[in-house]
């Protein structure tokens, strides 16, 4: 019997083994990186879930700083107050329906009246001026933050970002123009 080379296999099988390896071992590398829940979770919920939880942290990291600014210079405590009111608004909003967590909205600190440090370490300046703009510029930090997260966020939650954002542009121009002022 003559000898003959072995078949070459089509185009097409090597195509669909490629496709079948790439997937297995896709996907047993997504293994690693799951939640715990099932493969047919939908993506786009995680995503917003995530979202949310990372815009309730950042939003309880700035009642920590309201808090701690209202500690520091009692004077200013009833000028900050509405302000720091919205903020927790902002987190009751922004949280996950589905966590069963207290608002930090719902625990607002006593202060000593000493210069009290921030959650986030930073201490509160000892002039009530300068407090008021490291406040402020801590609610520009985070609207700016949260205009660039609108570019991924689902539907909903990017006109609640849109619109936490704005306010937070307001809450930045009310913390540095001085009160009773005309525009």
């Amino acid at each position: 019997m003559p000898w003959t080379p072995p078949s070459r296999p089509s185009r097409r099988s090597l195509l669909a083994g490629a496709a079948g390896a790439a997937g297995a071992a896709g996907a047993a590398l997504l293994t690693g990186c799951t939640d715990g829940r099932s493969a047919d979770a939908d993506p786009a919920i995680s995503l917003e879930r995530r979202m949310r939880e990372a815009a309730v942290r950042d939003s309880a990291r700035l009642l920590e700083r309201y808090d701690a600014t209202a500690a520091a210079h009692p004077d200013l405590a009833a000028r900050l107050a509405p302000l720091r009111a919205a903020v927790a608004a902002h987190t009751a909003a922004l949280s996950p329906t589905a966590s069963g967590s207290p608002s930090p909205a719902a625990s607002p600190s006593g202060g000593t009246g000493a210069a009290a440090p921030a959650a986030s370490g930073e201490p509160v300046p000892a002039k009530p001026a300068e407090a008021l703009t490291a406040l402020a510029d801590a609610e520009r930090s985070l609207s700016e933050a949260r205009t660039i997260d609108l570019a991924g966020a689902p539907g909903e939650l990017a006109r609640m970002l849109a619109s936490v954002a704005a306010c937070g542009a307001v809450h930045v121009h009310l913390l540095t123009s001085t009160p009773g002022a005309k525009p």
